[in-house]
């Protein structure tokens, strides 16, 4: 009885980690293949950009009103309904090849859908795993849901890379098998946990959860911006190295895949390392945050000196390692910040920052890129901004140095 129960606790937690592998797939395995759309679709550099950012923005709208509705009618039910249309709208994107006019139109329509479906992943499976797991057991979980993101990252550009081998539209028939897959587990394995927020109002839902956002203003909004900051530089310079490689380096097809390997394969281990030790443990979170700030501060300060592609690629290994310290912790912190009852909204508007963080990116860096020493410039200059507040707000210097406390919730 007890290795059956095991059995399902893994299956579960598996399940819940396809949500954000699935989330990172959305853009992630478009990113090799953005020169090849650039050329079939004949678009400019800013409807390629828009390729990724029409993902994202749709699914940071929606994101609040979904944590909303899963903290009173469940979340069980929202992650499936979400995993449905991801896979509509995938169907929709892929359709756009086969339309001889308005095809960019298409796929926009499509990608907009999948955004839409993208809202009810990785937030809902924070959230769920928020109200099923306690203590060390929510620490180690939400660090594993953190690996599987970075895991998406790793592999999904070789993905998108090898699918495209074969038409660049071939990508967008693994959503279906992947949100497929993952929509099985969701109803066969994971448990829904009960919120109890639906035996209030909406307007006094409302009013406890803001509240809550209130009172704890000082220490969230450096968390939600830095997180947010974090997925921005790293979808920007995602898409910046899409073209770097291909166009100034000549390297296309699976081997393109595998030049995003070592930035993203050291923040997906990282991530687990941290995920791992964090525990309950305050004072450690706040550590390994400054830790992973440094070196994001120091290695994007390189940059702005020297970014010649081997320079360039050690340096972002090493940063987005340390952004592998920064996530898991910000993860947790956000996690246990509220109760059962207003998790779902609390945890949806980081959500709806990290987000807005992966659409912003390629936009930005699309006009960044021209200059490459000022984008370096610009991004070391929005970490320093961004590492001051959290320093300021968290007080993690004296803080450090008090007695050693743990998460409570």
């Amino acid at each position: 009885m007890i290795g059956e129960r095991k059995l399902k606790e893994k299956l579960m937690i598996v399940s819940l980690g396809l949500l954000p592998l699935i989330m990172v797939l959305g853009n992630s395995m478009l990113i090799p293949l953005l020169p090849s759309i650039q050329k079939s679709l004949h678009l400019s550099g800013v409807q390629t950009s828009l390729i990724l950012s029409v993902f994202s923005i749709p699914a940071a709208l929606c994101i609040p009103a979904v944590g909303i509705l899963s903290d009173r009618y469940g979340r069980k039910k929202l992650i499936m309904y979400s995993l449905i249309v991801m896979i509509i709208g995938s169907l929709v994107a892929a359709s756009s090849a086969l339309v001889s006019s308005g095809s960019f139109a298409v796929l926009m329509a499509g990608r907009v859908i999948q955004g839409i479906g993208a809202a009810g992943t990785t937030t809902l499976a924070m959230a769920l795993t928020g109200d099923v797991f306690t203590g060390e057991k929510r620490a180690k979980v939400l660090g594993i849901l953190e690996v599987y993101n970075g895991a998406g990252k790793v592999v999904a550009p070789i993905i998108g890379a090898t699918a495209a081998l074969v038409v660049w539209y071939a990508a967008f028939f693994v959503y279906p098998l992947a949100a497929g897959a993952a929509l099985i587990g969701i109803a066969m394995y994971v448990r829904e946990a009960k919120t109890g927020s639906d035996s209030v109002s909406v307007g006094e839902y409302l009013k406890r959860a803001i509240g809550i956002v209130y009172d704890k203003r000082k220490s969230l909004f450096p968390l939600f911006f830095v997180g947010g900051l974090g997925l921005f530089l790293l979808f920007g310079i995602l898409y910046y190295l899409s073209f770097l490689i291909e166009e100034t380096y000549h390297i296309d097809g699976f081997f393109k895949g595998t030049a995003f390997l070592f930035p993203l394969g050291a923040m997906t281990l990282v991530s687990y390392w941290t995920g791992q030790r964090i525990k309950t443990d305050v004072v450690l979170m706040k550590k390994l945050m400054i830790v992973g700030m440094i070196l994001l501060f120091v290695m994007f300060g390189v940059l702005t000196v020297i970014y010649t592609l081997p320079v360039l690629m050690f340096c972002l290994t090493v940063a987005f390692g340390g952004l592998g310290f920064v996530l898991p912790c910000i993860n947790m912190m956000i996690t246990s910040a509220a109760s059962d009852e207003e998790r779902g909204f609390i945890v949806s508007i980081y959500g709806t920052v990290r987000f807005l963080g992966v659409a912003l990116g390629p936009v930005v860096f699309e006009v960044w890129m021209h200059t490459e020493r000022l984008m370096f410039i610009y991004s070391f200059s929005l970490l320093a901004a961004g590492g001051l507040w959290v320093l300021y707000q968290l007080k993690i210097f004296s803080s450090a140095m008090g007695r050693r406390k743990v998460v409570q919730k």
